[in-house]
């Protein structure tokens, strides 16, 4: 095999001549094409003024010895926001190399392209070259509908910080067929899957990612996590969003219901508790398949900031955020505990209450020192683990914003309690022996919720 870059092209004269072996890089293709260099693939004539008898500069391409055999390559291709490879483009069975991709197929062939357009091998691009038929982005691949292979598929609106992260999560669990990333910025979704999919040798995961700027490539998914809308800037309360970003969730949900109507909607957009209300609405979904994701971020700071006095790793402890995302959170300490110890033996009372605070005012802090933006890898993190609850069947207790049907003596709001998720969404809600304390301010968290939700409509 010899790879033909720009210094053999500009050195030949009329053409070369190449092997099924060979590799054309595609700044050297191009070379080609401005100096009217022909590519070919074939024998020389022993007698032309390119041949080993009478070698020159256009015979610098052609083999000198037996060509090594190339990797053979699987049946398919796993490309991210894709184009379905033509025949010519697309390997065969036992086939192998460049020849096993219809790219330098021997002279004769009746498939045999003189020179092809676009190599789809995946190496050997420079920025700015052209990009592989088998990679081209956005709405090239047909969305199937429902599971394939057995997995079910995933898609996350919004390619920004938090659902880049968000897709990343659910891919590395390898639980899912294929996690579609969704962004009305064109070829952000399909450059953030392509990259990601670039880790999967590293990370170990064969989920296929895919990118789109039409909400139509999410087509019969079973999963949709929905981060678009807006983030909070310094100074600003999450309820200051409400007006912005309802203007951008509703129209998500009515679209998700049209494509996917069979699908769980994980809603992170902020604020939580309202966006979560809305996005059932709009959709028309039962309650058990829309939850907001709040308690589970929460959760994982309330945890984060214990294990900063070294009583224990934060995931030794075991703690629930519930009521609201935001100034009505409840921490419940009576049902927090740190290796098998409840906290309240472990901390002393003044900085439990800190914690709590701080914890409270955890994404702020994050908006603060960021200056621009807010916290994502935590929350993209959080979305991406209610999905994966539901789709590996854990039995792991969590803390989601949900629509409660008495449990607690509540109804008629969304509000943060401990539940289980199953394949199709909210499982159940676990009531937990709360203190007297503790259910007043869990209800009053809930009446608050209740009356900003009523303003939303």
């Amino acid at each position: 095999m010899t790879i033909i870059g720009v210094d053999a092209v500009e050195q030949a004269s009329g053409e070369i001549i190449l092997t099924p072996h060979d590799i054309v890089t595609p700044l050297a293709r191009e070379r080609a094409a401005e100096l009217g260099i022909v590519l070919r693939v074939g024998t020389p004539d022993p007698g032309s003024p390119a041949s080993p008898d009478n070698p020159g500069p256009a015979f610098v391409a052609a083999a000198t010895g037996p060509a090594a055999e190339a990797p053979t390559l699987p049946t398919s291709v796993a490309s991210p926001p894709a184009a379905t490879p033509s025949s010519a483009a697309r390997p065969s069975g036992g086939a192998s190399g460049a020849a096993a991709l219809g790219l330098l197929a021997p002279v004769g062939s009746p498939s045999a392209p003189e020179v092809p357009d676009v190599l789809t091998l995946n190496a050997l691009y420079r920025r700015g070259a052209p990009v592989a038929a088998a990679l081209k982005p956005v709405g090239a691949v047909e969305p199937t509908e429902g599971p394939r292979g057995g997995r079910p598929r995933a898609a996350v609106v919004g390619a920004g910080h938090v659902g880049a992260v968000a897709a990343q999560r659910l891919a590395e669990s390898d639980l899912f067929d294929e996690v579609v990333l969704v962004d009305v910025v064109p070829g952000l979704a399909a450059g953030i899957a392509l990259d990601l999919w670039h880790s999967a040798g590293l990370a170990r995961f064969s989920t296929k990612l895919r990118g789109a700027d039409d909400l139509d490539a999410i087509n019969g998914v079973d999963y949709v996590i929905v981060t678009a809308g807006k983030p909070r800037k310094p100074g600003m309360s999450r309820t200051d969003l409400t007006a912005a970003n309802a203007a951008i969730v509703g129209p998500v949900a009515e679209r998700i219901a049209q494509v996917a109507p069979n699908s769980v909607i994980v809603v992170v957009t902020n604020p939580l508790e309202e966006m979560t209300h809305l996005a059932a609405v709009r959709s028309g979904f039962p309650p058990e398949r829309v939850l907001g994701m709040a308690g589970v971020l929460d959760s994982a700071r309330f945890r984060a900031l214990v294990g900063l006095t070294g009583v224990a790793r934060p995931d030794e402890v075991r703690a629930f955020a519930l009521g609201s995302h935001g100034p009505e959170m409840v921490i419940p300490l009576s049902q927090a505990f740190a290796g098998g110890k409840p906290l309240t033996q472990l901390l002393d009372a003044a900085t439990l209450d800190a914690i709590v605070e701080r914890t409270r005012d955890s994404g702020a802090e994050v908006v603060k020192l960021l200056q621009t933006g807010s916290a994502y890898f935590a929350p993209g993190q959080s979305a991406a683990l209610m999905v994966i609850a539901m789709a590996s069947g854990s039995d792991e207790v969590l803390a989601c914003a949900v629509e409660p049907h008495g449990e607690y003596g509540l109804s008629g709001t969304r509000v943060g309690l401990p539940v289980r998720l199953g394949r199709h969404g909210l499982r159940e809600i676990v009531e937990l022996p709360l203190t007297a304390a503790e259910m007043s301010a869990l209800r009053e968290a809930a009446a608050r919720l209740g009356e900003r939700i009523r303003e939303v409509g």
